[in-house]
């Protein structure tokens, strides 16, 4: 099948020249800054300021619950940090669906007010026509296809999508209709493996897997999944690499039990007076 040539394949040139080379795009999110900076210094190409957040960091039920003025003070600290690699603003629930001028409006929102060089919003369908308004307002759009979080509503919704011939087929043609929209990168969740092979053979512009097999050109994961930070039931395709809830938990502990017993702080961890100054402050007291 001939590979579409869409406006969005060089709309973030450092994915694309990582593609063209064959060469695996890391993208990860991040949610402040601290996290933009560790996501920058350990290498990766690219950050998501993802809807994940709102059970990530604000505690909501499902991404569809946190605003854009809370994704946009995240997004912007995320920016703070990040200075040599894109920042992708995830629109949240509610912010693009209405209309191409909502759309629009909420994209200037994530570029003007955060910073951003592109934004991601989720689904086809409908939602091409928003993608190219947004692209004809001259922001670069990352797509999204297979396991649409935005559109669960119960947990048992986190299920992987494309094991029947239709659905699948549904969601290689939403990936190839966003493509010709202009998107200029392309994220699939939770889909047979098989799927996402299909689907980066077919498209030009980066493919980025989560849950999505190996062949994509790239992976996503979740800042806290793959440290271990949180709580809670971790998706199939995540893979920790560090216990960092436990640790944290286990030093905060451990500061407790020292302040418990009067060992914290030590002599040395405390400012010293001079003696005389000491002794002044006492007479006038």
């Amino acid at each position: 099948m001939m590979k579409h040539r869409a406006r969005g394949e060089d709309a973030l040139p450092s994915l694309a020249a990582l593609r063209r080379r064959g060469a695996p795009i890391v993208m990860i999110t991040a949610y402040d800054y601290p996290a933009g900076r560790i996501a920058e210094q350990a290498g990766a190409d690219v950050v998501l300021v993802g809807d994940s957040a709102a059970m990530t960091v604000l505690g909501y039920s499902s991404t569809r619950e946190v605003s854009v003025d809370e994704l946009l003070v995240l997004t912007r600290a995320v920016r703070r940090a990040v200075r040599n690699i894109p920042v992708v603003g995830d629109l949240p629930f509610g912010s693009y669906e209405g209309s191409d001028e909502l759309a629009v409006a909420s994209a200037r929102r994530f570029v003007d007010e955060a910073g951003c060089d592109a934004v991601k919003l989720e689904g086809a369908g409908d939602m091409v026509a928003r993608v190219r308004a947004i692209i004809d307002a001259g922001i670069p759009v990352v797509g999204h296809v297979g396991l649409l979080p935005q559109s669960v509503t119960s947990p048992d919704g986190y299920r992987a999508r494309g094991r029947e011939v239709d659905q699948a087929l549904a969601i290689i043609a939403d990936a190839s209709a966003l493509e010709v929209a202009g998107c200029a990168a392309v994220v699939v969740e939770a889909v047979p493996s098989e799927i996402g092979t299909l689907i980066a053979e077919r498209l030009t512009v980066p493919v980025i897997g989560i849950g999505a097999g190996a062949a994509t050109d790239g992976q996503v994961l979740v800042y806290h999944d793959l440290l271990g930070y949180g709580e809670g039931r971790a998706a199939k395709f995540v893979r920790r690499y560090a216990d960092a809830h436990e640790e944290f938990v286990g030093a905060v502990r451990r500061w407790g039990a020292d302040v418990r017993n009067r060992s914290f702080p030590a002599v040395e961890e405390g400012y010293r007076i001079d003696s005389a100054v000491l002794d002044a402050v006492k007479r006038k007291l």
